[in-house]
């Protein structure tokens, strides 16, 4: 059966940016010529605790940043993290701001800044998904600003999962990692381990390949692989030994 969502009349909110002030429209501007994406703004009238007046945060949507990255990287030293960083550590200072990443210790709440955004809902597989980009995304940074922008409203789409009937992310799963109790890590890492994982290893999660929203924002064959590769080793599976 074919899942039917219905695309959210504000969908494109993020990136028709009504009424944006030219500080901010500038600001994305340049984001957008590193291949980086704008995921969504806050301010202080948000009501979270963050060093600055204004906040903006930068992901990655598509193959866009990843085809960048990729022709770039050095194969002997293919962090994603450190890339990012080096990219947009000088592009924060250029923009008089200051950047934190995901990985930075201790860990910004991306997510809850992603909420009140509204740039992020939580999926049925537990992952973040976005209003425009589905499942196909991820945050890379945040930009902290002294200075009081206009910035453009907040995204107030609910979750396209809520207008998707038939939830095929949750019956896809070889294995039944996911369902409404949560995600069975081991059952996972597990199917992943053993040659019978070989068609997820190869092109990714299947039940996050099933999702309907923003298909064309879907990853490409390498850069799914690419994630997958990084997604096990992080579980402790090593792909080079499965046979």
């Amino acid at each position: 059966m074919t899942s039917r969502w219905t695309v959210p009349c504000c969908s494109r909110v993020i990136r028709a940016l009504p009424d944006v002030g030219p500080e901010a429209a500038v600001i994305e501007a340049r984001i957008r010529a590193e291949s980086f994406e704008v995921m969504g703004w806050l301010d202080r009238s948000a009501g979270l605790e963050f060093e600055g007046k204004s906040l903006v945060l930068i992901g990655n949507a598509g193959p866009a940043m990843f085809d960048r990255f990729a022709s770039e990287r050095d194969p002997g030293h293919d962090k994603m993290d450190q890339w990012t960083k080096d990219v947009l550590d000088p592009l924060a200072v250029e923009l008089r701001a200051r950047a934190l990443f995901p990985f930075d210790t201790p860990h910004p709440p991306f997510l809850t800044w992603a909420r009140a955004a509204g740039a992020g809902h939580t999926s049925p597989l537990g992952m973040n998904t976005h209003p425009t980009f589905g499942l196909w995304h991820a945050y890379r940074a945040a930009f902290i600003f002294d200075d009081e922008i206009a910035i453009p409203p907040v995204n107030d789409c609910k979750s396209p999962c809520e207008t998707c009937t038939d939830k095929p992310c949750l019956a896809t799963c070889p294995v039944g990692a996911f369902s409404s109790h949560g995600y069975d890590f081991a059952s996972c890492a597990a199917h992943l381990s053993v040659a019978e994982g070989d068609r997820c290893r190869k092109g990714g999660c299947m039940a996050r390949n099933s999702c309907p929203v923003a298909p064309d924002y879907f990853y490409s064959p390498d850069q799914t692989r690419f994630h997958m590769v990084a997604f096990m080793k992080a579980r402790g599976v090593d792909p080079e030994t499965i046979s």
